[in-house]
C-alpha cells in the first residue's frame, strides 16, 4: 500500500510540473521564428527518460473503488492528525495549565504562546514516549514488513492509547463521563473496559483532560491572586486608587515564582499526573 502510494503521489508532482512547464515556457521565449536546433549533448542522450503517462479512468471493479475510497479517507485522517495529537494525548492537559500559568502571573506576551506550545508538545512526546514506541512496534514495523494487514494494524495501534487513556481516567468522575456517553449513545452499561467503544472513550478522556487542567489551573491562582489582593489593598490604603495594582503585583509574583523554582516544580507535578 505504501509503494502504491509513493507513486500516486510522484505520478500527481510528476503530471504538475509537465502542465505548468509548457506555459512558463512559452511565456519566457520572446515571439518570433519557433525554429531552433535539436541535436542534445552526450550527457544528456545518454539519460533514459520514463514513458510517464497520466489518466483517470473509471473503476472496473468494487476493489477499484474501495481503494479510492480508502486514499479518500487515508488523506483525510492525515488532515485531522494535528487534532488527534492533541486530544488523544497529554498535550490538552499540559497546554492548558501553561497557559494558566501565564495568566496567573499576568504577563502578556512572555512566554509567547508559539514557546509555550512547544513546552507542551515536548513534554507530551516525553511521556507519551513509552506508547509511541509501542505503537511503532507492534503495529507500524509490522505493517511496512507486510506481516499485517491494515485492520490488524489498526487495532494493535489503538490498544496502547486506549490504555493510556484509561491509565488517566482512574476516578469517579471519569468514570461519569463514561457513564454518560454511553447513555448518550443508547449503549448497555459496560462490564469491563474492553465494552467501551472508541468513539465513547475519546470524548470522556478529553472532558477528564479538560477537568483535571482546570482544576490544576485554579490552585495555581489561589497564591497569585493573594498577591493581588494584598497589593490591592496597600494600594487603597495609601491612597493610589488609580495606579493599576497588576503592575506593582507582577514583579512580587515573578520574584515568587523563580525563588521557589517555579517551572521546576510546574513541571515535575505534571510529569507526576501523568506518570503513575
Amino acid at each position: 500500500m505504501r509503494r502504491r502510494f509513493s507513486k500516486l503521489f510522484f505520478t500527481a508532482v510528476v503530471a504538475a510540473v509537465l502542465c505548468v512547464f509548457p506555459a512558463a515556457s512559452q511565456a519566457s521565449f520572446p515571439a518570433g521564428s519557433s525554429q531552433g536546433r535539436t541535436d542534445m549533448s552526450e550527457t544528456v542522450s545518454g539519460i533514459d527518460f520514463p514513458n510517464i503517462t497520466f489518466s483517470a479512468t473509471s473503476p472496473q471493479d468494487g476493489k477499484q473503488v474501495a481503494f479510492s475510497v480508502e486514499l479518500l479517507l487515508l488523506l483525510s485522517l492525515l488532515t485531522l492528525a494535528p487534532s488527534l495529537i492533541l486530544l488523544l494525548t497529554c498535550y490538552l492537559r499540559f497546554s492548558i495549565v501553561l497557559d494558566f500559568i501565564k495568566r496567573a502571573l499576568s504577563l502578556q506576551q512572555v512566554p509567547p504562546t508559539a514557546v509555550l506550545n512547544g513546552i507542551a508538545l515536548f513534554m507530551t512526546l516525553f511521556c507519551m514516549w513509552p506508547t509511541f514506541t509501542k505503537i511503532y512496534d507492534d503495529s507500524f514495523k509490522p505493517l511496512y514488513n507486510n506481516e499485517l494487514t491494515l485492520t490488524e494494524a489498526y487495532d494493535r495501534a489503538e490498544a496502547p492509547l486506549r490504555t493510556f487513556m484509561y491509565r488517566q481516567m482512574d476516578s469517579r468522575d471519569s468514570e461519569a463521563y463514561i457513564a454518560r456517553f454511553m447513555s448518550m449513545a443508547k449503549l448497555p452499561r459496560p462490564n469491563n473496559h474492553g465494552d467501551v467503544p472508541t468513539y465513547v472513550l475519546v470524548p470522556a478522556y478529553i472532558l477528564h483532560e479538560l477537568t483535571v487542567a482546570f482544576k490544576i489551573g485554579v490552585l495555581l491562582y489561589i497564591p497569585f491572586i493573594v498577591i493581588d489582593m494584598v497589593v490591592a489593598s496597600i494600594l487603597m490604603s495609601m491612597g493610589m486608587m488609580m495606579l493599576p495594582p497588576v503592575q506593582i503585583s507582577m514583579p512580587f509574583k515573578l520574584m515568587l515564582f523563580v525563588l521557589v523554582d517555579g517551572w521546576g516544580l510546574l513541571t515535575s507535578q505534571l510529569f507526576n499526573s501523568v506518570i503513575h
